[in-house]
């Protein structure tokens, strides 16, 4: 019912819409003698607000042509390289410059499906790609994904994760943007309690909820202060006609809007305040920063119920990840069966999404991973969205991402991974088998300098 209450209000105001534009379009003609006015420019400036609270924003373009490497300007294709019903994965494809071969690790970046569009990283993107190869997984809209499609929840979720992940092969780099720090995390355990061949080097996890009990938000707390069945009787509609997921159920992205301009509602105000303000001064470089921020943080897509549903229970309720209860697919999630993939958490000091130690909370679940394979950082002054995107994501947190892959990429090439007898230096630790591998040094057998030395290393530990 609010779905088609929120349908049917957009269809009710369209004519308001149109008569507000006509009349912005009069006080900005040139000959109009108003137009140069006070009136006339706060009236045309009032329509110009109004216009952009009430109209429907679709999904961003990426708008993302070139990137810069070493001074040189690189054309970006943007190619879908993987469909699935429910996501797309998408591949920032950096032509060829003579002279140039260059072989970047693999990124793939796991964008939020948590109401926004993955365009919302666009900033991420833009920042990894002059020494990446840049992927990115681009969720589809539940409302425009016909019934006949099936269902998706957070174990489809995982899936989609494991298929993109194998797709890219093992020389992948998962890059994880709150929300997916969960099944990007347990996707990780279920392939490395697999035994895939595809495990990937590495994970970033960045701002997600891994553990919510620790300086549980607003949002955590009202997550745990309702029930499942709150959640589905108040939140939960249908996909009304003509839309393709007619039928389907959803939350929908104006309800997840609503809760986040709620919960920032004085400063959301204060900002269209200043807007209209700008717009009378002609603060044009003002008005376009606005603009740009909000076309992009009010477009919004509809979630499936199941896959909402399961989130909250799991996720926020049970907290069943940390508590090493969870499950796929009638598989339990075992972190500790990670071994093989490095792992960063990343996190913002002023976080009001995730709190302080939320994502942090991994390192602890993944009991086997060498120490020399997990970091933390922090990122003094900045919240959640700065975690991801703006001046400080650019020069301070995706510099330490970037080394951090390198630096993973450098230790498995030059022998991290290599194999003796058929067993990693890693796996020879966790299992006991250095006496073995001492043994094989003692007999002068042909191992490199470096081996021999991470060898020595892992004896003493």
């Amino acid at each position: 019912m609010n779905y088609h209450a929120y349908e049917f209000a957009h269809a009710l105001i369209s004519p308001m819409r149109l008569a507000a534009q006509g009349l912005k379009m009069q006080m900005q003609i040139p000959f109009n003698p108003w137009a140069a006015t006070p009136v006339g420019k706060s009236i045309a400036a009032a329509i110009d607000v109004f216009e952009g609270v009430t109209r429907r924003y679709g999904k961003p373009e990426w708008d993302i042509e070139n990137t810069q490497i070493d001074g040189t300007t690189v054309p970006i294709n943007i190619k879908t390289v993987r469909h699935k019903p429910f996501c797309n994965l998408i591949h920032f494809e950096k032509e060829e410059v003579a002279g140039v071969d260059r072989k970047d690790p693999i990124v793939l970046i796991v964008a939020p499906m948590s109401g926004h569009y993955a365009t919302l990283l666009r900033g991420t993107v833009e920042a990894m790609l002059p020494e990446h190869d840049v992927y990115i997984t681009d969720w589809i809209d539940a409302r425009d994904v016909p019934v006949t499609d099936g269902r998706f929840d957070l174990d489809d979720y995982i899936d989609y994760v494991i298929d993109f992940i194998s797709h890219l092969g093992d020389r992948t780099h998962v890059l994880a943007v709150c929300q997916p720090a969960v099944p990007v995390l347990a996707a990780a355990a279920v392939m490395a309690g697999n035994d895939s061949p595809y495990q990937p080097m590495s994970m970033t996890l960045m701002g997600g909820p891994i553990d919510t009990r620790r300086n549980p938000t607003v949002v955590n707390k009202l997550a745990e202060e309702k029930t499942t069945d709150w959640f589905e009787n108040h939140v939960i509609s249908l996909v009304p006609f003509p839309n393709a997921g007619f039928m389907r159920r959803v939350y929908p992205g104006f309800v997840q809007l609503t809760g986040f301009m709620t919960m920032n509602l004085e400063r959301h105000t204060k900002a269209h305040f200043e807007l209209f303000d700008n717009l009378v001064k002609g603060d044009c470089d003002s008005v376009q920063q606005h603009r740009t921020f909000y076309e992009e943080y009010l477009a919004v897509m509809d979630l499936t119920a199941e896959f909402y549903l399961q989130t909250v229970t799991t996720v926020f309720q049970t907290h069943a990840l940390p508590k090493g209860e969870m499950m796929h697919r009638g598989q339990l999630v075992d972190c500790s069966k990670i071994r093989r993939t490095a792992l960063l958490t990343v996190e913002g000091e002023k976080d009001d999404i995730s709190g302080r130690g939320q994502t942090e909370a991994a390192h602890d679940l993944c009991t086997n991973l060498s120490l020399d394979d997990k970091f933390h950082y922090v990122q003094p002054g900045v919240g959640h969205y700065g975690v991801f995107n703006g001046r400080r994501w650019r020069t301070e947190i995706e510099p330490r991402i970037r080394d951090f892959i390198r630096t993973t990429e450098f230790r498995r090439d030059r022998g991290a991974s290599k194999l003796i007898n058929g067993t990693t230096l890693e796996e020879a630790a966790v299992n006991g088998e250095i006496n073995a591998y001492q043994s094989l040094q003692d007999d002068d057998h042909d191992i490199p300098e470096w081996d021999r030395a991470d060898i020595t290393d892992m004896k003493h530990r």
